[in-house]
């Protein structure tokens, strides 16, 4: 049995600065200036700021000076993000978008908000009858609060207007390729680029390179199979189009820290793989 599977805690930026990587989900709340390292990829934040990580991405926290966050973390025992997606559409939002920004500002009035949702987490007694409903309820606000407040970002700061088409175009060709082709080369070609020039579009927009895009995509989809199936290893690896389960293994665990058979031991397997076969 895991020790923890919901907790709210206030630590300092200061701990961060030392990378966190688990099998948790994070919201993170704070107020400050510096820099979030998100699987080595670099985001600038200012102000009041929400941020939100998935199990074993790899989180770093820079700044000149020392703040405190607070910090909420759930198991998906606790509350599946992809069963409770029709409640609170935070999946592929909030959490596990490779191609969207995982944190943005926040005005004082709903900083607040959240900040007092917390505070009433951190005040209940898990032991205490039904606090289980009640602790999922006020999660489900915190979520469905920040999702209201994200989507408002995106038309804006989604895409540079010039390049809206070739963005989209990118992405959906990965989304719809990336089981077989997992070469910039390729996308590149089809939209009639070089692939500097493809490198130099994306890295301007996402600040990432095709080939992490590419990569991403590609160990969001093992987790996906891996967290909501029951399917082998073996499995999983032959629809992800490798050559076998070993350079799988390999491939996934350079890219998150831990083994594929790790991964779901510490996650778990969701309510979802049973209820949608």
């Amino acid at each position: 049995m895991r020790t923890s599977f919901f907790n709210v805690e206030t630590i300092s930026s200061n701990k961060l600065k030392t990378s966190l990587s688990d099998a948790m989900y994070h919201i993170f709340l704070f107020e400050g200036i510096g820099k979030i390292c998100v699987d080595f990829v670099q985001y600038d934040f200012s102000g009041k700021t929400v941020f939100f990580c998935s199990p074993f991405q790899n989180i770093q926290l820079e700044s000149a000076d020392s703040f405190p966050v607070e910090m909420l973390s759930f198991h998906g025992d606790f509350y599946c993000i992809e069963f409770h997606k029709k409640e609170v559409a935070c999946n592929g939002l909030l959490f596990n978008n490779i191609y969207l920004f995982p944190h943005f500002t926040l005005d004082e009035q709903t900083f607040g908000e959240i900040s007092d949702y917390f505070a009433k987490i951190s005040n209940i007694n898990p032991r205490e009858e039904f606090s289980g409903a009640v602790l999922r309820s006020w999660l489900q606000l915190i979520l469905a609060i920040c999702s209201k407040v994200k989507v408002q970002y995106l038309p804006s700061e989604q895409f540079v207007q010039s390049d809206l088409n070739e963005l989209k175009d990118f992405q959906n060709l990965v989304d719809q390729h990336f089981l077989s082709e997992k070469g910039p080369a390729f996308y590149a070609g089809l939209l009639n680029l070089s692939p500097n020039a493809l490198s130099k579009k994306i890295k301007s927009q996402f600040n990432k390179t095709p080939s992490r895009i590419i990569q991403e995509r590609v160990i969001l989809e093992a987790k996906k199979q891996i967290h909501l199936t029951r399917k082998s290893m073996k499995e999983i690896a032959a629809e992800l189009n490798f050559e076998d389960e070993f350079y799988f293994s390999k491939y996934f665990k350079k890219h998150t820290g831990v083994s594929p058979t790790q991964f779901r031991e510490e996650t778990g397997i969701s309510i979802v793989a049973d209820l949608y076969k």
